[in-house]
């Protein structure tokens, strides 16, 4: 039987031809997707120091990856808050944000926004028991993660954790979607 000629990743392959970022962002906009919110909580810099602060991130990029040992993967672009925050701290949560949450997914997602610490003043959340990161109340789920392994890919990075607690607090409502690039319900 012929063996597959594997070829070394050691030069990036060049963006496909006829393919403009535009055309890729519409065509991906087409696939449905739940909306979770990535958090963690970066230590304080020393005992007698200012307290560690708390970092969000919306997240569309997020899926199962293994049954056995429990993984998740997300994706953060490359040089944003949460992706130098998960460089150094590889305790991490996701809290799956139902449809009645938009507001939380749209202000976790802003460009040129205000502190984390300002973001997370009026929204209902618990300090994760394992990764001390909020987890949002109301949730249709929230997971507390370990960071396993990073992959660049692009410019973005695949955070790839172990499930360390998954807990289901809420039974209310549906899943937060985005498609076409809005926020939906499912069914709308």
């Amino acid at each position: 039987m012929p063996r597959a000629e594997v070829i070394p990743p050691t030069e990036a392959i060049p963006h496909a031809e006829g393919v403009s970022n535009d055309e890729f962002r519409a065509a991906l906009a087409r696939l449905a997707a739940g909306v979770v919110l990535v958090t963690a909580h970066e230590p304080p810099l020393s005992t007698d120091g200012p307290r560690g602060e708390d970092a969000g991130m919306t997240a569309t990029a997020f899926m199962s990856v293994s049954l056995e040992p429990p993984l998740v993967l997300v994706s953060v672009r490359n040089g944003s808050r949460m992706d130098d925050l998960l460089a150094e701290q590889p305790l991490w949560a996701a809290s799956l944000l139902t449809e009645s949450q938009r507001h939380i997914a749209g202000r976790f997602a802003m460009k040129g926004r205000i502190s984390d610490r300002l973001l997370f003043e009026d929204i209902p959340y618990r300090r994760g028991k394992v990764s001390g990161a909020p987890l949002i109340s109301g949730a249709l789920a929230a997971l507390e993660c370990r960071t396993e392994q990073r992959v660049e890919a692009g410019d973005h990075t695949l955070v790839i954790g172990r499930v360390l607690t998954a807990e289901l607090p809420s039974a209310e409502g549906g899943p937060l979607m985005y498609f076409k690039g809005r926020y939906r319900q499912l069914g709308s």
